[in-house]
């Protein structure tokens, strides 16, 4: 079938927001957007789910709007996993070949991939993703691409982000709950730099910085190689929660004013500049100068850029990212962000926004970074569908949707589907 016939879901769980992406390929590569849909997020605390049935009806409202807007039926998502529980390690594989004449296919590939995924994690953790960082044949590294080429040693880094086991089993429950299946569960900053970053960012060195409602999620590239990935317990919730009890105001004026006057630069703002509050019941209203609002605000954002500086310390690529930081979510539009960043790190910082993946006429609300995440989920989406199907005929691909992609082995993301497959057999 047509390429442009492949439709694919991100659904982006957040904190602050839930949303569904719906969207194709057109003929150039570029993702139209057929629909959307966003909801509050209400049972989800820093990226984790909290409440089910919350978490399930947020969803539920979420999906019910994309499919109205795009006209599509929607069965199956690709779906992004956060939360403080995410962590990631290095490691090294290797398997050695029995015919070394014959030349190194995708199946040796396959069992390399498959022996990471087999590694014994603590109790209460499994392993959610493997990703490839460059392979070795014969102790020669640096090659990206091994099959075809000859060797009778087959070697490969690996970024393995690890799990709680209960957090991403949750996720899955909610969506199962909310008439959905799960084609591929995909870290969250993994699928944002899939926005907002370039190739070329990626070679010469980069660190994508999330900022969402409940974390902050960082990804560090290097000669177009993921290095790090962390997850940073506190977002732009947090930045709320201080202007809340810094100004003794509700929360949701609290939201306002951060959205509306919060900057990140206490020194960009006057003294004689005022914004008033509107009273509780017939109080009066409440007078706010704006650089007592930024100071309160930048206080916390210094903390931020202090935990993700670590992080790109802790990567030892500190000295590596000619391209520097870009910032997106829903945080990166407080202004003045990237220039606070800029002066703590001494590192080039910019806004990323989701447009170059992105076909002309969408929308500019959806070419925002509050959508990297989703948009990322589909783009992702499509990348994984290309690879699972790349020796498959058109001829017996004829879904619209993606469907779930059961691999031979058992990885984290199978032996989960398989958990509730069971269960719903069970309830029969």
């Amino acid at each position: 079938m047509e390429a442009s016939d492949i439709i694919i879901v991100g659904l982006d769980i957040g904190t602050t927001k839930i949303a569904a992406i719906v969207g194709r390929r057109n003929e150039y590569g570029k993702i139209e957007i057929l629909g959307s849909g966003k909801t509050e997020s209400i049972g989800v605390k820093r990226g984790v789910v909290s409440n089910i049935e919350n978490t399930v009806q947020s969803i539920k409202k979420a999906i019910e709007e994309a499919e109205s807007k795009s006209n599509v039926k929607i069965d199956y998502v690709n779906v992004g996993i956060a939360g403080q529980h995410i962590k990631s390690l290095q490691h090294r594989g290797i398997i050695i070949r029995k015919n070394i004449d014959d030349e190194i296919n995708q199946k040796d590939v396959d069992d390399l991939l498959e022996s990471m995924r087999n590694l014994n994690m603590s109790p209460g953790e499994e392993i959610i993703d493997v990703i490839p960082q460059e392979y070795i044949i014969d102790g020669e590294a640096g090659i990206r691409e091994p099959v075809g080429m000859l060797g009778n040693s087959l070697e490969a880094n690996f970024h393995i982000i690890i799990g709680q086991t209960t957090a991403a089993k949750n996720i899955f429950k909610c969506v199962r709950k909310s008439n959905l299946d799960i084609v591929d569960l995909i870290l969250e900053p993994i699928a944002s730099a899939k926005a907002v970053l370039s190739e070329e960012e990626k070679e010469a060195g980069v660190a994508l910085v999330d900022i969402g409602g409940g974390t902050t999620d960082v990804a560090i590239f290097h000669d177009g190689i993921i290095r790090h990935t962390a997850v940073i317990p506190f977002g732009g919730d947090v930045v709320t929660e201080d202007v809340k009890e810094g100004c003794s105001i509700i929360k949701k004026h609290a939201e306002e004013l951060k959205v509306k006057f919060g900057s990140a630069l206490a020194s960009e703002n006057k003294e004689e500049e005022v914004v008033a509050i509107p009273g509780l019941r017939g109080r009066p209203p409440k007078e706010i100068t704006l650089k007592n609002l930024a100071s309160i605000i930048q206080a916390r954002i210094e903390e931020i850029i202090e935990h993700v500086y670590f992080e790109i310390k802790n990567s030892g690529y500190e000295n590596k990212l000619i391209a520097g930081i870009v910032l997106t979510g829903g945080g990166a539009l407080l202004k003045h962000f990237a220039q606070l960043t800029e002066f703590m790190t001494g590192m080039d910082t910019r806004i990323g926004y989701p447009n170059e993946h992105l076909a002309e006429g969408t929308p500019e609300e959806l070419a925002s970074p509050t959508y990297s995440t989703g948009i990322g989920l589909v783009i992702e989406g499509f990348e994984r569908y290309d690879f699972e199907n790349r020796d498959t005929s058109n001829n017996e691909q004829q879904q619209e949707q993606t469907k779930p992609l059961h691999k031979n082995d058992k990885s984290f993301f199978q032996k989960i589907q398989d958990f509730f497959d069971n269960e719903n057999e069970d309830l029969k």
